[in-house]
């Protein structure tokens, strides 16, 4: 248990260097728990607030935190971001000259850092100050890589049981954001913290919304999915480098700013385009998934899966790198059947292969779901949840289903007649009726079934086929270059006549319109543009990522607010006593320059008045109508408007009272109905929505 005097100064210590007035789910009990010198073992999604539960106790004990961390390349931005609140860090691999080194040393010797970054190879560099008179907490991050079982096993991480047995008393907090049972027992016995107490937070990021779409004419799909998130940080992963490559050069083709990241470029060049993603220079990476793991970008708004992922704790840990300051976010998967048999390769042969390809099925069932996706995401790891999310494309366009006896009775004919020996593509060539060299040469469009099929499209029947492949109507021989062969249910629908219940394909709209070039204008002017720019142009004069500074949630809370006192600039969540002293004046300039600006410009003027201008200088509806550019129907509902108002107009130019009489008869019959259309139908269309607009105003009026 920790003092009563230590516990008064949790809160207090977050909002100061940190900014934030409470604790997130489960980080107050964790801090706790290491403050009170017991070992930890937390999983807590991407985003989830893992670092405050080492970062913070540190600030609070005597000695050095040490951090275990496999990303190098990512120490110094997380040491910035320390930084950045006031809290001492550094750093130590081995891109430090020996005098850098021996400086930190003497730093944690005499006290005067809290946190020490360090990858496992060069924990050799502190061997002569890790003790317990230094050391006062260790900490475990990407605590998975530890793990065989794990999704991104590293074999250096092995070697860090001796940790505990050189340092019994020192508490030790491993963290990670994805692990089953089976990889938590694994970290556990190999960090000999076998007692430690386990902190599972919830894994659902409803922030995230989630969305998979067949995988055809991608890049075409990912082109207007940009467009339609103009001005957003995002990552496309990849299962190749090639792939990367050719995207991000479509995408510069198309004028958006995008560059391929993978493990073929050398260490400058990787450093190189991961600063220009961090500091918002290059907003769009296109990366195999060796990139993203540990970067704290809070600002990524998405993240398209090019190709479908081996399993789905990769998945999960993809996607959680965008929308990590809780602001929506999105998470676009595409799937095919090309990826599955490409995925099949890479794990033909592996140590674990069972294990890989039992991971790789439950991937492509949640590909193929046709119930809300986050429940099969959420119970994968165990946790289980009533509720659709209503924030998945099956919660919001739930599939419709057809019969599909007829469709399916002809791919499994066409499956039959081709020997069970071709693969989707050629069973569809042959079904649509193909005259490509394949189908000709093999002497196909000779059988039975060719043609069959001509009045679907190519990929209507992919879509139908894969559902016939899930239902358990048809199998890949993935041994047999991936051909079609019949399964023991074909019999059923073939001989048996038994109904086969298909979803029809969803069409996936190309809706690129001027209201996102408007909607672009129209955010360019906005406070919180001016915050971001204001943000950015810090950034570079510090050399510091934007987020760093604030991250997005924050400035839109600031944008809401609207802080003019360092007062009311302290209660914005995030920012700290530190932010406040060091860029609190500028951001409140900011805010002062927008507000006075907005008053000097002059208001808009009421549309129905101009109308009404119009009206005064003799011009007919039809005139004004012309001149503004607007429909009759318009400037009729204009005129009730300002007739209502008390405005100087005659309405009896516009209807008789003959009309309103008429109309005030229909009100009484109908009961008071709402809406013009209910009139609009009881005098079966021959009255105009503007009579009916007028009279109903003049009742009113008169009443």
């Amino acid at each position: 248990m920790i003092t009563p005097e230590v516990q008064k100064l949790l809160i207090p210590t977050l909002k100061k260097y940190f900014g934030y007035d409470s604790f997130r789910s489960q980080q107050e009990a964790i801090i706790q728990n290491v403050l009170s010198g017991s070992d930890s073992l937390v999983i807590m999604p991407t985003g989830g607030g893992k670092s405050i539960c080492f970062q913070l106790p540190a600030l609070l004990l005597n000695g050095v935190t040490l951090v275990i961390s496999p990303l190098i390349a990512l120490m110094k931005d997380q040491v910035d971001g320390l930084n950045a609140n006031g809290i001492p860090a550094a750093y130590v691999n081995s891109s430090l000259a020996d005098a850098e080194r021996n400086t930190i040393l003497e730093n944690i010797a005499d006290k005067k850092l809290k946190l020490v970054y360090v990858a496992p190879e060069s924990l050799s560099y502190l061997s002569t100050v890790i003790n317990e008179e230094n050391v006062s907490c260790i900490a475990i991050d990407e605590a998975h890589c530890i793990s065989s079982w794990g999704h991104d096993f590293r074999p250096s991480y092995q070697q860090l049981g001796f940790l505990k047995n050189q340092l019994p008393k020192i508490p030790i907090i491993a963290l990670t954001a994805t692990a089953d049972k089976a990889t938590r027992d694994d970290i556990l016995n190999q960090l000999n913290i076998s007692e430690a107490k386990q902190f599972i937070s919830s894994f659902d990021r409803k922030n995230i919304h989630l969305e998979v779409r067949p995988a055809n004419d991608r890049i075409n799909q990912v082109i207007d999915f940009i467009e339609q998130h103009p001005n957003e940080s995002g990552i496309i992963y990849c299962l190749s480098r090639k792939t990367t490559e050719q995207i991000a050069s479509k995408l510069q083709q198309n004028g958006i700013s995008a560059k391929a990241y993978h493990a073929g470029l050398n260490f400058n060049e990787r450093s190189s385009i991961q600063e220009e993603f961090i500091f918002d220079k290059t907003p769009i990476i296109c990366a195999t998934i060796a990139f993203g793991m540990g970067i704290d970008k809070s600002n990524v708004r998405w993240v398209v899966h090019y190709n479908m992922p081996k399993n789905i704790e990769g998945y999960y840990q993809e996607i959680g790198r965008s929308g990590r300051d809780g602001l929506n976010a999105k998470a676009l998967l595409f799937h095919s059947y090309a990826d599955v048999i490409q995925l099949r390769k890479f794990i033909d042969g592996s140590t674990n292969e069972e294990v890989q390809i039992a991971k790789l099925d439950r991937m492509k069932q949640f590909t193929e779901a046709t119930t809300c996706r986050r429940k099969i995401l959420l119970s994968y790891f165990g946790e289980l949840k009533e509720e659709n999310c209503g924030n998945c494309d099956v919660c919001e366009n739930p599939p419709q289903f057809i019969d599909g006896t007829i469709i399916a009775q002809k791919a499994l004919s066409a499956v039959t007649r081709l020997q069970e020996k071709e693969a989707v593509g050629i069973v569809i060539d042959v079904l649509r009726g193909a005259k490509n060299a394949t189908v000709i040469d093999r002497g196909y469009n000779h059988i039975k079934t060719y043609g069959m099929g001509a009045d679907t499209s190519w990929k209507d029947w992919q879509h139908y086929i894969i559902q016939l492949i899930n239902q358990g109507y048809l199998e890949i021989a993935f041994h047999k270059h991936n051909a079609l062969q019949l399964t023991d249910f074909s019999k059923k629908v073939l001989f048996e006549k038994e109904q086969v219940l298909l979803s029809k394909p969803v069409e996936i709209s190309r809706n690129v319109t001027d209201k996102i070039t408007k909607k672009s204008k129209k955010t360019k002017d906005s406070l919180f543009e001016l915050l971001r720019k204001l943000r950015y142009n810090i950034s570079l004069e510090e050399n510091i990522p934007a987020y760093l500074i604030f991250n997005d949630a924050t400035l839109r809370e600031i944008e809401q607010e609207r802080p003019l006192s360092d007062e009311a600039f302290l209660a914005i969540s995030g920012v700290g006593q530190r932010k406040l002293e060091v860029y609190g004046a500028e951001f409140i300039d900011v805010i002062r320059t927008f507000l006075e600006e907005k008053k000097k410009k002059p208001k808009k003027k009421d549309t129905s008045l101009v109308t009404y201008e119009l009206y005064q200088e003799g011009l007919t509806i039809e005139e004004i109508a012309l001149k503004r550019d607007l429909k009759d129907t318009t400037i009729f509902s204009h005129i009730a408007k300002l007739y209502s108002e008390g405005k100087d107009i005659d309405i009896y130019q516009f209807i008789s009272k003959e009309e309103v009489e008429q109309i005030r008869k229909a009100k009484q019959a109908l009961e008071n109905p709402e809406g013009l259309k209910v009139y609009f139908e009881h005098f079966e269309e021959k009255v105009s929505y503007a009579t009916i607009r007028l009279a109903l105003t003049v009742i009113e009026v008169e009443s």
